[in-house]
């Protein structure tokens, strides 16, 4: 078997380092990757190679299904469009036959993200090797090194790992406290009030918007709850959740195939759920070996038909004085057939537990942390996406939802890392462009030797060691990590390059032997504590806001869109996060191409373009609150809206989504409109509970209660025909998140937004 191990990502290089110590360096080997041709893939690189012309190749890659592991010869099949394209344009037809022949090869070869060998000879003896960018890589892939019986270790890097080890050490920094996170309670009510209560933003495993839903629904109260609700939300396992709910709040109803499966099933309230269960079924109820149930599991994970078959055979009837079968202990043929059809339903899709089970206690472990040190927390996650300014900007929106205040980096406060300061999240001074973390470094070390830093002057002199230079200079004054010695931006970005040439100036008559009379009586670390500053003006906020997100990536002192949230928030139905490609360790989907959708932003960028037919069309840059999309424009489209495409305008954009095959989101825009500031009062929220929908009206109000405002909710109930308006103390803000839940709770067309 191989071996997975997570390893906080910071330092999974140092256990590579470890083994290759240890075992020497000949005997340790990463593993090669081979990415092949898919589908779509392969159409681009040969339309390319033929040099036919972009939009005809986009639009036959377009036609290709996005469903996991489609081939070309599949699509054909599924698509008449694509098959009629084939049968009647010759381009197209060469173009797919030539794909067809290429579609699974091999494109190119890069190095496995965790698969490490280790051999007790040199690798070398065992496997041919070669080299990538340096790394010593075996030349076979994992899946026939494991055929050869060589060991393969995994060392995965787990960005959640080090944002538990990141929150617990600023634990420490601002309480004092040490906390023991593989040792806290399993059973902290607070903690699983937070996850029904689907607050799970940053929560390891249960941050997607279906997961969240799924912990409304299923309401844990212990840790079996989160480790069974992990395996099961996903594709195959997710058709038994509504069993498995209902169970868990009727266990009297609950029904067995057999009575032998209570106590295999009953904590799982009579859902196979696990491996551990398919394994534990054959063993007590047909008497397999601890070893041949293992098989079994193995098979059926596998789906193979003709081991299965006799297997069925075996588990029913037994084989000889091996395996007595379930007739043989009493349980009647056909009561036998059919549960092996429910573990062979199941076991094609089912988790290990144990592997369940380190997934949900990292899970709960985020979520303690998330529900007793929000901030610490919050901190610690942002620091981890730090690199993403998109992420970073998803994590401040729940912030601001939480309560929690962002302040903008500072020299005499912030470190490398985001912190916490007086409650509120410092932006973390390595987050800004052009400043190193040697930089940051050196500027911590050297305030917590001498104290705070009074003045730019006294400031550049104690850097002295050379690490500051103009371009990081000016980006600490941009991002307002110099506000707190009491100038202004404008004023420190009119001085800081004099300053700077006139210290270096200093330097080198020193380097001369030459003495600055002035400075004859001033002792050791004596520096200039004010600084000259010149009489100019504050740059206005919009200027200031631009400089941060120059500099930092997002906004931090405010947003150019604020006073446009409310109505924009109504008005949208997806946001640039939903047109962000997913990372693998990510929860949740990128948007699916030609979906219908209104995005809503400011127009930070316009580039017009010429067809070849010499008609104008734009792409534009709209940006949001938590990042950027691209609206395409095209002929017909502009030639209406033209006069409203003007950098800064706060417009709607109607259109549908285009995803490539790359994973590049934009939208192709059919209406667009700007948007006026408005009030919300005139506005309304109508939710109705269906008839045949068991919705307990607490979990509305616990929705309606994170979302408190000025707009009115008014609640029909289609069983009793009974419509009434919510106490104001439930009324809302209308957010677009808001909306999202109550329409996972309620369904899609139930929850709707009325302008009076």
């Amino acid at each position: 078997p191989d071996i997975d191990i997570d390893f906080c990502y910071e330092r999974r290089q140092e256990v590579i380092d470890y083994v290759i110590r240890k075992y020497g360096e000949d005997h340790v080997a990463q593993i090669i990757t081979f990415g092949t041709m898919a589908a779509r893939a392969a159409i681009k690189d040969v339309g390319r190679a033929l040099a036919m012309p972009y939009a005809d190749v986009d639009r036959i890659s377009k036609m290709i299904p996005t469903e996991l592991g489609i081939t070309i010869k599949k699509a054909l099949t599924m698509n008449p469009d694509l098959q009629k394209a084939y049968e009647t344009e010759e381009d197209t037809h060469r173009l797919i036959d030539t794909s067809l022949r290429l579609e699974g090869l091999p494109r190119h070869s890069s190095t496995h993200a965790a698969g490490v060998v280790i051999c007790k000879k040199p690798v070398v003896e065992y496997v041919p090797l070669s080299a990538n960018e340096g790394q010593v890589n075996t030349q076979y892939t994992m899946t026939l090194l494991e055929e050869l019986g060589i060991l393969k270790m995994d060392f995965l890097g787990l960005r959640t790992l080090t944002v538990i080890q990141n929150a617990v050490q600023e634990v420490e920094r601002i309480h004092g406290i040490q906390i023991d996170i593989d040792n806290i309670p399993d059973d902290d009510e607070t903690v699983y009030q937070l996850i029904s209560q689907g607050k799970t933003e940053g929560v390891f495993q249960l941050e997607s918007a279906g997961m969240k839903q799924f912990m409304r629904e299923l309401q844990p109260k212990r840790l079996e709850d989160l480790i069974a609700g992990i395996s099961l939300y996903r594709p195959g396992p997710m058709d038994f959740i509504p069993k498995y709910v209902k169970g868990k709040n009727n266990p009297e109803n609950i029904q067995y195939t057999h009575k032998s499966l209570e106590p295999i099933l009953k904590n799982t309230y009579g859902c196979i759920v696990y491996q551990e269960q398919v394994m534990q079924i054959v063993r007590d109820l047909a008497g397999y070996s601890l070893g041949r149930s293992d098989l079994v599991r193995r098979a059926m994970s596998k789906k193979k038909a003709s081991v299965m078959a006799e297997e069925r055979k075996n588990f029913v009837y037994g084989v000889g004085d091996e395996v007595p079968g379930c007739v043989k202990n009493g349980i009647p043929a056909e009561v036998a057939e059919k549960i092996f059809d429910e573990m062979t339903d199941f076991a094609k899709y089912a988790f290990n537990k144990s592997h369940a089970a380190c997934y949900a206690v990292v899970g709960y472990q985020t979520a303690w942390l998330k529900a007793h040190y929000p901030v610490e927390f919050m901190a610690a996650l942002m620091t981890s996406v730090m690199d993403n300014a998109s992420k970073v900007s998803s994590y401040i929106e729940e912030c601001k939802k939480m309560g929690i205040a962002l302040l903008p980096p500072d020299i005499n406060e912030g470190y490398g890392h985001f912190s916490v300061s007086d409650g509120k999240i410092r932006f973390g001074l390595a987050a800004i462009k052009n400043v190193g973390r040697g930089v940051v470094n050196a500027l911590v070390a050297e305030r917590d030797r001498d104290g705070l830093f009074l003045s730019m002057t006294e400031f550049c002199n104690r850097m002295e060691s050379g690490e500051i230079n103009k371009r990081c200079f000016e980006s600490l004054i941009k991002a307002g990590a110099m506000d707190s010695l009491g100038g202004a931006r404008s004023q420190y970005m009119a001085i800081y390059k004099s300053i700077l040439d006139g210290i270096g100036q200093a330097r080198k008559n020193n380097i001369e032997g030459q003495l600055n009379l002035f400075e004859l009586d001033m002792g050791e670390g004596s520096y200039q504590l004010q600084d000259d500053l010149p009489n100019v003006a504050e740059f206005v906020p919009r200027d200031k806001l631009a400089m941060e997100k120059e500099v930092l990536g997002i906004y931090v002192s405010g947003h150019p869109l604020a006073e446009y949230e409310d109505s924009l928030r109504r008005k949208i139905s997806h946001s640039s996060i939903d047109f962000f490609p997913r990372e693998e360790d990510e929860d949740g989907q990128q948007i699916p191409d030609e979906t219908k959708v209104i995005v809503g932003g400011m127009i930070a960028g316009v580039s017009v373009k010429y067809t070849r037919n010499n008609d104008k069309m734009a792409f534009l840059t709209l940006e949001d609150f938590q990042g950027t999309i691209e609206i395409v424009v095209f002929p017909k489209v502009y030639q209406q809206y033209s006069e409203l495409l003007l950098e800064e305008a706060v417009i709607l954009v109607k259109g549908r989504s285009n995803v490539s095959a790359d994973g590049e989101a934009k939208v192709i825009a059919s209406q667009i409109q700007i948007l006026h500031l408005e009030a919300t009062s005139s506005a309304s929220i109508w939710l109705k509970i269906e008839k045949d929908r068991e919705v307990p009206l607490q979990q509305i109000t616990a929705i309606l209660a994170r979302y408190h405002g000025e707009i009115p909710v008014y609640i029909y109930q289609e069983s009793t025909k009974e419509k009434r308006k919510a106490d104001k103390k439930n009324w809302v803000d209308g957010s677009l998140d808001m909306q999202e839940e109550l329409k996972l709770l309620l369904g899609k067309g139930n929850v709707v937004m009325k302008d009076s």
